[in-house]
């Protein structure tokens, strides 16, 4: 597959998470079978584009290539500046967000409340299309299917995008609405795909290889992008590669080669946060990781305790090497249920 000049080594895309996918987390997705990954959002507001949390996610330093960039704001000029900049800057795509349904986005009429006025969006995309040219940096988008159940205007809005000149599009399979509640329903993205020359990515609630096969198949999709689900468990992608390219499942990960993966996550995440910042904001990563598995709620509580990198990096250095002797496979969600309920019990 591929998004302008850049051809993917496969169609399993990490999908772009305010507080989440920072470099450190593109990295080790990519590392772990995702053949694409798009930044956290940047702000199209130049007044912030100096402060540190817009600095941290404008950074790609050794990052792969393709280098893609979510933009986002609600003033054409604005985002086009946007682009620019973040193309002095690295990016070698970017990504326009009309997709964040949280509402300190949506209140300022960004994100997925662009998709109430095509008006504004369609300004916004020629706007970012014509600042990217230029480069030679495709333009794709990230939409949801419309403000509500009633008023889905995803296949319009994708076909003007089109037009416009976007290279792909992605669309999340709810409504602005429904935020993260409910379930994705795939019709929708279906009627995309029917209506769209390029390349239509399928996103939401795609969490292991025959909810990606069935979503592909129902869908007609070019690719499929992942979020929630690789949070704690960014093999997934490698599992999903796998099982869609043999039909069989992948055996679980041996658990010191998780213990590894983490381990030098939380480095590079402490190297681009800082020790304040990154111990902080290495607890929810830490937290994903261990939730399922036996012991892992007991110690996601003694991790929250820990205040340096050190003592965050010893623990779970520990932790892991007491699991890998009773299990040196990482243990399924069932299995770690089971561990835990006996765990508890004892």
């Amino acid at each position: 597959m591929n998004i302008g000049p850049f051809e993917l080594p496969n169609n399993l895309f990490v999908a772009p998470m305010a507080g989440v996918t920072d470099r450190p987390f593109r990295q080790l997705c990519k590392r772990l079978g995702a053949g694409y990954a798009v930044s956290e959002m940047v702000t199209s507001r130049r007044e912030l584009w100096a402060s540190l949390k817009t600095s941290r996610r404008a950074d790609h330093q050794g990052e792969s290539a393709p280098i893609a960039v979510q933009i986002a704001g609600v003033d054409p000029a604005e985002m086009a500046d946007a682009a620019r900049y973040n193309i002095q800057r690295g990016a070698q795509i970017i990504d326009i967000n009309m997709g964040c349904p949280a509402k300190k986005v949506c209140n300022t009429f960004a994100g997925s409340a662009l998709m109430s006025n095509e008006t504004l969006a369609l300004r916004i995309v020629a706007a970012v299309v014509a600042a990217c040219q230029p480069h030679g940096v495709p333009v794709t988008l990230k939409m949801r299917t419309g403000r509500n159940q009633r008023e889905r205007n995803a296949v319009a809005l994708a076909r003007a995008a089109e037009d416009a000149g976007v290279a792909m599009v992605t669309v999340h399979g709810r409504t602005r609405e429904q935020g993260f509640l409910g379930l994705a329903e795939y019709d929708t993205i279906a009627a995309v795909k029917a209506r769209l020359r390029i390349p239509v990515v399928a996103n939401g609630d795609i969490h292991d290889a025959a909810q990606a096969r069935a979503v592909l198949r129902h869908t007609g999709a070019d690719a499929l992008m992942i979020g929630r689900a690789a949070q704690g468990r960014p093999w997934i992608f490698r599992e999903i590669a796998h099982e869609l390219a043999t039909g069989s499942p992948l055996a679980p990960p041996a658990t010191a080669e998780v213990r590894g993966w983490l381990l030098e996550h939380l480095r590079d995440h402490y190297a681009l946060h800082g020790e304040w910042s990154g111990v902080r904001s290495a607890r929810k990563h830490i937290g994903w990781a261990v939730r399922a598995l036996p012991g892992g709620a007991t110690f996601r509580a003694l991790m929250n305790t820990l205040d340096s990198c050190a003592a965050q990096l010893d623990a779970l250095g520990t932790w892991f090497d007491d699991l890998g002797a009773r299990h040196p496979l990482l243990p399924t969600a069932a299995g770690a249920a089971n561990d835990e309920a006996v765990e508890l019990a004892a």
